[in-house]
């Protein structure tokens, strides 16, 4: 009797002992889930750099965590890729131009990016096609075209680093309409990073601690302030065009 007894004791204390480490551990999950919550950042309006944007040709909005660009892709400046008879044709007769015009091209692109770009992660490396809209409206390429070297299509860029093909009208190059050797905002690309000119607003000059994506970490003209990461257009000449790459690459913000 005596040992049934001791037995029924062990087995409510042991008892007891699970309830009290599972109550121990559903606490602890619930103060990591509300820590991770309370880390994650709510972002509740657009960051001011998008007041830069063309709103002729763009519309950006939050949907939830991320930022949708819708645009048309037609740039507010002079080109000679708009075609004779528009009023923003520009006569460009070195420039080898595509076939394409852009009254008759679907220019129209949609990209969606984090409000918050993940910095934490792995760099990634561009693709072809667009890598980022430009605050004109128009698509941002890479330093490749077809798959090769720029070189190959650089006699086809106009006035502003840009040219139609494949289907988008899009800057290889520095775009003069819009930033032309200062830190004016370029645009911002897929990763959610801003790209800025080749200089930096905080120094009035060309930074000196750009990683290798040309990124660094410093106030810009939107950030009222704080710091915060972007990129810039290097200030390499690209060999055959005498001007600036855009952007080559890779990712930071993924």
């Amino acid at each position: 009797m005596k040992n049934e007894l001791k037995i029924k004791k062990s087995i409510v204390a042991i008892g007891m002992g699970v309830a009290l480490l599972l109550t121990t551990l559903i606490a602890c999950s619930a103060d990591s889930a509300n820590d991770v919550e309370a880390e994650e950042e709510v972002v509740t309006e657009l960051h001011a750099a998008f007041s830069a944007f063309n709103s002729d040709a763009t519309t950006i909005y939050l949907d939830g965590s991320e930022v949708v660009i819708e645009t048309t892709g037609l740039p507010n400046h002079e080109t000679v890729y708009w075609g004779e008879g528009n009023d923003l044709y520009k006569e460009e007769p070195d420039v080898d131009r595509t076939p394409s015009i852009m009254s008759s091209n679907n220019n129209a692109t949609t990209i969606r990016v984090d409000a918050t770009p993940n910095l934490t992660g792995i760099t990634v490396a561009t693709q072809l096609n667009t890598i980022g809209i430009a605050v004109s409206g128009s698509s941002i390429f890479n330093d490749q075209e077809g798959g090769g070297a720029l070189d190959q299509a650089a006699a086809s860029l106009d006035w502003t680093g840009a040219h139609i093909g494949p289907g988008v009208y899009h800057y290889h190059l520095e775009p003069k309409a819009f930033t032309d050797d200062d830190s004016n905002l370029v645009g911002i690309l897929l990763d959610g990073v801003f790209l800025y000119g080749r200089k930096c607003t905080s120094t009035g000059t060309y930074p000196t601690d750009l990683d290798a994506s040309g990124g660094h970490t410093t106030a810009t003209q939107y950030t009222d302030g704080e710091e915060e990461y972007h990129y810039h257009i290097i200030n390499e000449l690209y060999s055959t065009t005498g001007s600036y790459i855009a952007f080559a690459g890779p990712y930071q913000g993924y």
